[in-house]
């Protein structure tokens, strides 16, 4: 396994101590690859929460440019980035946050076309996009390539963050839970409904925690159970997802 260097150890010295975590914990971190679909309001707090963690190798996709209706609720952009690409602004983020941590960011959109390429060969994917189109193009390229799929979400009061791996036969992917009617690109996103500053921060501090863990290898698996935040409640609720049989990517 991967060493750490006398630099990584003061650097992650807090998580190196859990006592559940240790160095193995943090050696398979820096071992690890991690792909996050989407730059936005999730993966502003995502990016800087897995680079400072010490993710060995990110990869960041993300077609979009910097505008300033992203600014209230995407901190890790300036106004002087407005216009720019999020994916190569967000890699060079992480890559200045750790200098231990690789990153790479791909400025082009992801589709059903090359949802594959751009994941295979990753050991997890972070899925913050704005679009049911990209959410599913996502989904079922992590079930066809049996890799884990953390979904994270928010728009208008509410957050959403769940974990997938829907190629198990016990386990649903994230089709199962919302179906192929939402496979359009003009299905509803933030742009439309709006959300509150803040909340995406939310779901994408619970996303991160998600991925260490899983990487860590700390903890339950917490695959088959949907987490929801209404910010309004200031409420937490857990959902229990069914695999649906007769779905077309990981069903019967």
């Amino acid at each position: 396994m991967t060493e750490l260097s006398d630099s990584e150890l003061d650097r992650y010295a807090r998580q190196i101590i859990l006592p559940d975590f240790g160095g193995i914990g943090q050696r398979r971190l820096k071992a690890s690859k991690v792909v996050l679909i989407g730059a936005g309001g999730v993966g502003s707090t995502v990016i800087p929460a897995l680079a400072a963690a010490g993710v060995g190798t990110l990869r960041i996709v993300d077609g979009d440019d910097v505008d300033a209706t992203n600014l209230h609720r995407q901190p890790i952009f300036r106004d002087e980035h407005v216009g720019q690409a999020k994916a190569a602004l967000a890699a060079d983020f992480a890559t200045n946050l750790n200098p231990h941590v690789a990153a790479n960011g791909v400025s082009e959109r992801l589709t059903v076309d090359n949802a594959c390429d751009l994941i295979g060969g990753f050991d997890l994917i972070v899925d913050g996009s704005d679009n049911f189109a990209t959410r599913l193009a996502v989904s079922d390229a992590s079930t066809r390539l049996h890799i884990p799929l953390v979904s994270a979400a928010a728009v208008q009061w509410q957050a959403q963050v769940g974990l997938f791996h829907g190629w198990d036969a016990d386990q649903p992917c994230y089709r199962c839970f919302v179906g192929d009617a939402f496979d359009a690109d003009d299905c509803d996103n933030c742009a439309e409904q709006g959300v509150i500053g803040p909340l995406p921060a939310v779901a994408g501090a619970l996303a991160a925690t998600m991925t260490i863990s899983w990487l860590a290898q700390v903890g339950d698996d917490p695959a088959g159970s949907l987490h929801l935040f209404d910010a309004r409640a200031i409420h937490w609720r857990k959902i229990r997802l069914i695999k649906d049989p007769a779905c077309r990517v990981c069903g019967n």
